[in-house]
């Protein structure tokens, strides 16, 4: 009997171990699986990975590797006037009439500070050089320049003083993260270059229509819409040169060096905005006051007439 009951007895052994078997063949498939999807999910996240990374170095590189433009019409970073038409685009209060006519008493008081006095340029007086850094952003330029606009432009027109703008870039952070400080400048520097009759004027709009800080500023395509509005010549190149930011960079550096040393000056750097220079001479007054500005700069004229002059020769007395 037991001979026969032992083929039966093995039977249902036999068929546990072939379902086990078969179980983990099953699982085992299914671990491959999972693995092979997990790895799928690994490869194609390293791949988003590392394409970004590329990506992220190809702008930086492309970015280092781009030149920084220079302005042609620079000197030492600054921009000499050269004519003072559409100022009055910009007005004081950003919306009053440029028709708005001054009174008389008013008339007479811009007459009395606009030019040097005509006794005092008849002995010759050198020539007076009138520097501004100016920070497109900065209340305090914006104050002289509407302050001074009026007399700077008669000394320009009259020959009485050379006028230069040095645009930097102190307040870039002060801009909501637009860099307005900075692309302000660089927009300026576009006009200088391609429209250099127009630089006094849209420096002066620039100005005039200042944005708050803390605030975004003007985009790249209104700061090209002011420019043209301003009568910049060669339009489609200062705009392309505004949009593309073309001398973003540039401001950047020039205020940096700025902040280093002032050429042409005792040792000067740039600590704020604006900076006023006559023959390399700091303005330290009022900057809202024309009259007292035109006095210090009378002054500073004076000043080095007297000191360059040559002293007369003792003419020999006779022996006896």
């Amino acid at each position: 009997m037991s001979s026969d009951e032992t083929p039966n007895a093995s039977a249902p052994s036999e068929r546990r171990d072939a379902v086990r078997e078969k179980a983990q063949q099953v699982r085992a498939r299914q671990s491959r699986s999972r693995l092979i999807r997990a790895s799928s999910i690994a490869v194609a996240a390293i791949a988003v990975v590392v394409a970004g990374a590329m990506a992220i170095t190809m702008t930086v590189s492309s970015e280092a590797s781009k030149p920084t433009l220079k302005p042609a019409n620079a000197t030492n970073d600054g921009f000499a006037v050269t004519g003072v038409q559409g100022i009055g685009l910009a007005s004081a209060d950003d919306g009053v009439a440029d028709d708005a006519e001054p009174d008389d008493a008013e008339t007479d008081d811009a007459d009395a500070t606009a030019t040097p006095e005509a006794s005092e340029t008849a002995v010759d007086l050198p020539a007076i050089e009138v520097r501004v850094y100016v920070d497109y952003l900065a209340s305090g330029a914006r104050d002289f320049q509407l302050a001074n606009v009026q007399q700077l432009s008669n000394w320009v027109t009259e020959e009485a003083a050379t006028v230069t703008y040095y645009p930097v870039a102190m307040l870039t952070s002060k801009s909501n993260g637009t860099k307005y400080s900075q692309r302000a400048a660089g927009a300026a520097a576009c006009v200088g270059t391609y429209a250099p009759d127009s630089f006094f004027a849209f420096t002066n709009a620039l100005l005039a229509q200042q944005p708050e800080m803390d605030s975004d500023g003007m985009v790249d395509g209104d700061l090209a819409a002011l420019a043209i509005a301003t009568g910049a010549e060669n339009p489609k190149v200062v705009r392309a040169c505004i949009e593309d930011q073309d001398y973003s960079a540039w401001a950047k550096d020039a205020t940096e060096r700025a902040l280093q040393e002032i050429p042409d000056t005792d040792g000067l750097a740039l600590t704020g905005t604006p900076m006023v220079l006559v023959n390399g001479e700091p303005y330290m007054g009022e900057l809202t006051d024309p009259k007292e500005f035109a006095q210090f700069v009378l002054t500073i004229a004076s000043d080095t007439y007297y000191e360059e002059a040559p002293t007369p020769t003792p003419t020999p007395t006779p022996s006896s």
